[in-house]
């Protein structure tokens, strides 16, 4: 396996076609809540429009929004790294 397979986890062939349909089910996803990616866009900039018109404050929202991500994304990620640990023993 090539450096470069081995970055992409595959070759680039199959990680261009598996991220193909993924965009195409979130793609259709969005659509159907009818979020455009405009409207994504203009929602991140108000974010940090907010976020600086808050000053000090600021940086204690930005401490919730962390621990409150964190809640999800941590226990994926240890979830997902175990699920690797496990399946290389094999």
């Amino acid at each position: 396996m090539s450096s470069i397979d081995n970055f992409l986890g595959g070759s680039p062939l199959q990680v261009f076609v598996k991220l193909l349909f993924v965009s195409l089910v979130v793609g259709a996803l969005l659509m159907w809540l009818e979020l455009r990616p405009i409207d994504l866009l203009h929602g991140v900039r108000r974010f940090f429009d907010h976020i600086s018109s808050l000053g000090v404050g600021a940086v204690k929202l930005v401490a919730e929004y962390v621990l409150t991500g964190a809640m999800i994304v941590v226990p994926v990620w240890l979830v997902l790294r175990l699920f690797k640990l496990g399946g290389g023993k094999q």
